[in-house]
Parts: structure tokens; C-alpha cells; sequence
């Protein structure tokens, strides 16, 4: 931890009244006579911060970092590929690290976002660029919120929950996982343990969509949800949701039609699916040890591809997700409690790139500190800033 991190142990009015002045957070609903209180009630549970949590404290690799190039491209239309082994570069939420950081097929850091304060950010665990690469949604599950950073400005502009308090009333929540804004500059988030799904207006911090309720975890999609961990927006607007209790994914309309709901086969625990570049199967990574990784036929819940290493340097160790990448076809994981990341040929299923030193940790270039979520940067050619061929 860093030495020079703040400790925890401000009351709990006063951390709700600085998070509040800073603008950080949804304001919790509560009397504006409560407001002029000394220790205002709190409609949540303080949690207790361990070191396990705060992680590393505030640190940065360290490097000086090139100027960002302009948008150039988008999911659809993506920036020059770099090819193989990875074809373009990933923004990594390296958890315990509390950053993000960008890094280049060349495994040169590109960029860097440092956790401005660790009472609001801390714990960074999946990160999503938003439609047009401008902003990065994140999610923090034991911060107990979710935030948006600036991705060229390096700035926390928005968060929603109270750092450090669980709840499910406005401005709450409970083990936040998951974090995409939409085209419509909605957030969506999947609070685990309020089993329910959340679509926030960042404006106005209104919920607009609920799926599931507190309290009712059970696979009745979308009125109840069995410890949902994952809500990835789809190309056409749909919501493929991952419950982590039943292995259950399930491809929801933004109305709230369910188009199809099955189990992920071959899956203990089931960590944020998606769909692969064709939109034709589901790619899950299996949160176990040794964990797995499936791609499979949501029709038939035929298995067209897997990878599973029960022991030795290439066994998986709760690999938190897993993505088709594009131009190649080949496999990027996140395999967390073996603090790297790695792209896993679709043919050989052989390590043809890696990220992170197997089980060190670290924060300085070439180490991370349980990597748990990552996105793609197809929005800036970073190869021809870069000078690469």
C-alpha cells in the first residue's frame, strides 16, 4: 500500500458530505433537515476497508506517456489493425493496482489513468469504451459504485453509489460488476448482490430501467435475476445478461422482452459473456480455478471451441472474461489471480502474447496487480503515432 494513501477511518457523515461537495456522487435521498445534521442517517451499510482492498495504494508506472492521437475510428469502422498477435491495443482496469492502463501490442504503455483519491476510486474492475471512444465506463465492486473517466482529459466526471457504503436505495448499491454507457449515453450496470440491472441517466442520476429487485434472486428474467454480473450492450440495442447462480445468459431487448435465456455449458461461474465478432455464438470465461473458456451456440448449446488446463503455467486461474478479438479471431483473457493478461491462438490454443508477469505483482511496466477487466481501442490509431509499420 502506498504510505502516503489516506487512511479510512473519516465518520461517515463526513465522507458522504466531502464525496458530496467534490460532486463525485449521487446524492443519496435523505431530509434536508438530515443534510444540516452532524452525522446525517445514511440509507446504507459501512463496509470495512481491508488492505486486500485498497490494493497498492495510488501508484503509476511511471513512464512517460506519448500524446494522444484523435479519433479516427469505431467498432464498426476500426482503426488500422496491427494484426497478429494482438491487433490493437487494451485498456486494462488493473484492480488492485486501482488504475487503468492502455498497452500497445508492442507492450509499450500508451496511457494511464492513476486513482485520483482512493476514498472514491479504488478498485477499478471492468472498463468499457463508450459508443464513440470518448469516455470509459468502470465499475468498482467493493468501492460499491461505478464511474465514467474522461479518457483524454484523465478525469473522473461522474460516479454513482457511495464509496465504502452498500445499499439498495438511490445512490446505493451492492457490488457493482459491469459497466458500459450506451448510445444513448445511459449507463448500464449489473449490482450483484441487489440482483437487479440498472440503466442510470448520468444527467439527472435517475434510474430509467430496472430488471430484477433486492431481495429476489431468481432466474425469472427480467423481473428476477440470479446474482447478475454481467449486462454487455449489443450492436442493436440489446442487453446480453449474464447470472452468475445457474450459469444462466440470457439475451434481453432494451424493452425487456426475453429473446432466449439458457445455461452456459461447461461453466461453474459464469463472468460477463459476450457475443463473438460474427454475433452468431456466446464467449464466456468460466470465474474458477482452474477456470475455462467456452464459445458456444446460444440455439443448441453446442461447444465450438473451449479452452481448459488443469494445472502447469497455462492453467487459467479465475479468468474473469474472455473476448473474440477482431481482424484475427484469436482469444484475449483476463486471468486475474495469475496477475497477466494473454491472447490464446485459436488454433494451437498456445499463448502467442502475454501481459503481466505469471503470479508477481506489481505496478512498474510489464506487471499488474489482478487484472480484472479490459476494452479494445479500435478509436485511436495508436500504430501510426506510434511510427509502427
Amino acid at each position: 500500500m502506498n504510505k502516503n494513501a489516506q487512511p479510512f477511518s473519516v465518520q461517515c457523515g463526513g465522507l458522504i458530505a466531502l464525496l458530496l461537495t467534490l460532486g463525485f456522487v449521487a446524492t443519496p435521498v435523505w431530509s434536508q433537515d438530515a443534510r444540516k445534521a452532524t452525522k446525517p442517517k445514511v440509507p446504507g451499510v459501512e463496509v470495512t476497508v481491508t488492505a486486500e482492498m485498497t490494493g497498492a495504494g495510488i501508484v503509476s508506472a511511471g513512464v512517460t506517456l506519448p500524446p494522444i492521437p484523435p479519433i479516427t475510428g469505431n467498432r464498426q469502422n476500426p482503426v488500422p489493425s496491427w494484426g497478429k498477435p494482438l491487433p490493437y491495443p487494451v485498456v486494462i482496469a488493473d484492480r488492485r493496482n486501482n488504475r487503468l492502463i492502455e498497452i500497445a501490442p508492442d507492450k509499450s504503455i500508451v496511457w494511464e489513468f492513476v486513482s485520483p483519491a482512493l476514498k472514491v476510486y479504488r478498485g477499478n474492475e471492468d472498463v468499457n469504451f463508450s459508443p464513440d471512444g470518448k469516455l470509459l465506463a468502470v465499475s468498482e465492486e467493493d468501492n460499491f459504485d461505478v464511474h465514467i473517466v474522461d479518457y483524454e482529459k484523465k478525469q473522473l466526471t461522474w460516479t454513482y453509489g457511495t464509496p465504502d457504503f452498500r445499499g439498495k436505495a438511490p445512490g446505493f448499491l451492492n457490488y457493482p460488476d459491469d459497466a458500459h454507457l450506451l448510445a444513448d449515453g445511459k449507463f448500464i450496470t449489473a449490482d450483484i448482490r441487489n440482483c437487479r440491472i440498472l440503466i442510470i441517466d448520468p444527467k439527472d442520476n435517475s434510474i430509467v430501467t430496472q430488471w430484477g429487485s433486492p431481495g429476489k434472486c431468481n432466474h425469472k428474467p427480467p423481473h428476477e435475476l440470479a446474482h447478475p454480473n454481467g449486462a454487455t450492450p449489443l450492436e442493436n440495442g440489446d442487453i446480453l445478461v449474464t447470472e452468475i447462480s445457474g450459469s444462466w445468459i440470457s439475451r434481453i431487448t432494451r424493452e425487456g422482452k426475453v429473446l432466449w435465456s439458457v445455461r452456459a455449458p461447461n461453466i461453474r461461474y459464469p463472468s460477463d459473456a459476450f457475443m463473438t465478432v460474427d454475433g452468431k455464438q456466446v464467449i464466456v470465461a468460466d470465474f474458477w480455478k482452474p477456470g475455462r473458456i467456452v464459445i458456444f451456440d446460444p440455439a443448441t448449446r453446442k461447444i465450438s471451441w473451449e479452452y481448459f488446463v488443469k494445472e502447469g503455467d497455462k492453467m487459467l486461474d479465475h479468468c474473469s472474461i474472455a473476448r473474440e478479438l477482431p481482424d484475427t479471431g484469436d482469444i484475449f483473457v483476463v486471468d486475474d489471480l495469475r496477475d497477466r493478461v494473454l491472447v490464446i491462438d485459436r488454433k494451437t490454443k498456445e499463448f502467442i502474447w502475454q501481459y503481466g508477469v505469471t503470479d508477481t505483482k506489481g505496478h512498474k511496466p510489464g506487471y499488474l496487480f489482478y487484472p480484472d477487466g479490459f476494452d479494445i481501442d479500435v478509436f485511436r490509431d495508436w500504430k501510426t503515432a506510434l511510427g509502427k509499420r
